[in-house]
């Protein structure tokens, strides 16, 4: 007797609450940052920045740049996005119109990080994107919630639908090993990079510090590891039911412990969630409530029917296919430049950030430096002021924050990578503390200065190390450093 065929229904239902759960902490994440980033007085006011954009494009608009913003720019309107992704993110999770929440939450989302320039760059942001739009097709066509009986009157995910999602999942694990070996980064390649990675990445966590601990064979065999899962297990996306399962356990056990060694938001969380249409209904069942699913119901089988406008499915994922190849074979490096009609549609979608390249620590930083910004009163007497996640004080372990993601702190770690002039907004940053602004302070965990703002305010560099266990042993703080220089001189507003 024939093998029942795998089916994805409960797989779907688990897979969109875990989307929602997931947009529900990217919302409220930006919401308690979104004045001191980009409000009226923060450190990039999406107002300025529109107002620059139509005074050097005075022809530019929503397609250009697809934000709310265009209507209003005021705090107000970027407290309101939030609350509104907030909200849906509720409605898809108790299953209101499925589709509809996920188009607009890719409309709120893309809206905020358009209005966010830096501080919403970052890759998981694109993929939270990204991942809504194949979710769209994917989700049930339903309006209604139904409690009771949900799976037992649903029609399946087309698998033009799913494969797209799983699509994905591929290309951005098969991208994050290909681009290490790419870009001839030399500790990639002879198995050293982890020996600096768990303490020079953006916000290390205390497990992270004893994963730096670890005898330098053990960091080798682990690099070789790391690729062995980035490189062979996306191919087993695509396998039978055996082979997939592989994939999932082996892509999820990845995910965590990069999430214990270092912070990196919602990432891992979003990565995992994708691994989930990996699975059919049969383990699903395993693993959730018997109750959960006497409530859902059982799908009805022989299922019939499907998606409708599968042939046009079938054509965009077609195109889907072809242009994120290309993206992809440019990334690391086996085209030097994409065919004219993949420019081409590159220029026209660009700008929504839904179909992307991805690839993170393509070159391993070496050294640590980081910027300390100070305050004074006299020009003679300094007082530093403390982020709230980001290395400062020596004696403070590196903590988990995940899936929070503060911006600031992360783009601190990239400004110590450069100079004040090619990071435009830490000039702002600095005559946003002269001011003494409200919303830019809320961002900091201590004001040195909390009566008034300082006269002067500078920044100074350093290099930062791990310590080691005896060294903790003996009585040292977690991290050691040494001063460099200056980073940007001192100024003042008055």
């Amino acid at each position: 007797m024939p093998a029942a065929k795998p089916t994805y229904l409960l797989t779907r239902w688990v897979f969109l609450r875990g989307l929602a759960l997931v947009f529900a902490i990217a919302f409220v994440s930006i919401w308690v940052q979104v004045d001191g980033l980009i409000g009226s007085r923060g450190v990039r006011p999406i107002a300025e920045y529109l107002e620059d954009v139509r005074r050097f494009a005075s022809d530019a608009n929503l397609l250009d740049l697809p934000t709310l913003g265009w209507w209003s720019a005021s705090d107000a309107s970027l407290h309101l996005q939030c609350a509104a992704g907030v909200l849906v993110s509720l409605g898809l999770f108790a299953g209101f119109a499925p589709r509809a929440c996920l188009l607009l939450l890719w409309g709120l989302y893309l809206s905020l990080a358009t209005a966010g320039q830096e501080f919403l760059s970052f890759q998981w942001d694109v993929l939270l994107l990204e991942t809504t739009v194949f979710a769209i097709p994917f989700a049930p066509a339903s309006w209604l919630p139904r409690w009771t009986g949900v799976l037992a009157r649903e029609k399946p995910p087309s698998p033009v639908a799913l494969f797209l999602v799983r699509w994905l999942l591929f290309r951005l694990m098969l991208a994050s090993g290909w681009t290490k070996l790419a870009y001839d980064d030399a500790s990639w390649l002879d198995g050293t990079a982890l020996a600096f990675h768990y303490w020079t990445q953006p916000l290390p966590t205390w497990f992270g510090w004893w994963a730096h601990q670890l005898p330098e064979w053990f960091q080798r065999a682990s690099c070789f590891v790391m690729y062995g899962i980035e490189l062979g297990l996306p191919f087993l996306v695509f396998g039978p039911r055996i082979l997939r399962r592989i994939a999932f356990a082996g892509l999820v056990l990845f995910q965590i412990l990069i999430g214990l060694t270092g912070n990196y938001g919602f990432f891992n969380l979003l990565t995992i969630l994708l691994c989930v249409p990996l699975l059919d209904d049969a383990i699903c069942e395993r693993w959730l409530p018997r109750r959960l699913l006497a409530l859902l119901g059982r799908p009805q089988t022989p299922q019939k029917g499907g998606t409708p406008g599968r042939l046009v499915q079938a054509a965009l994922a077609t195109l889907v296919v072809l242009q994120s190849t290309c993206t992809l074979l440019v990334n690391v490096r086996r085209l030097e430049e994409p065919p004219a009609w993949v420019a081409a549609v590159d220029r026209a979608i660009g700008p929504f950030r839904s179909l992307n390249d991805y690839g993170l620590f393509r070159v391993m930083t070496k050294t640590r430096r980081e910027i300390e910004i100070q305050g004074s009163e006299d020009g003679v007497t300094w007082k530093p002021y403390a982020f709230r996640w980001k290395p400062g004080d020596l004696d403070r372990a590196p903590a988990w924050v995940q899936p929070h993601m503060p911006r600031l702190d992360w783009q601190m770690w990239f400004a110590a990578l450069g100079s004040p002039r090619g990071n435009r907004w830490f000039d702002p940053l600095l005559e946003r503390l002269l001011e003494g602004s409200p919303s830019v302070l809320g961002l900091l965990a201590r004001n040195p200065f909390p009566d008034r703002p300082p006269r002067f305010v500078r920044a100074v560099l350093f290099d930062y190390r791990f310590t080691s266990p005896s060294q903790r042993a003996a009585g040292a703080a977690y991290w050691s450093r040494t001063a460099l220089g200056t980073y940007a001189p001192a100024r003042s507003l008055r």
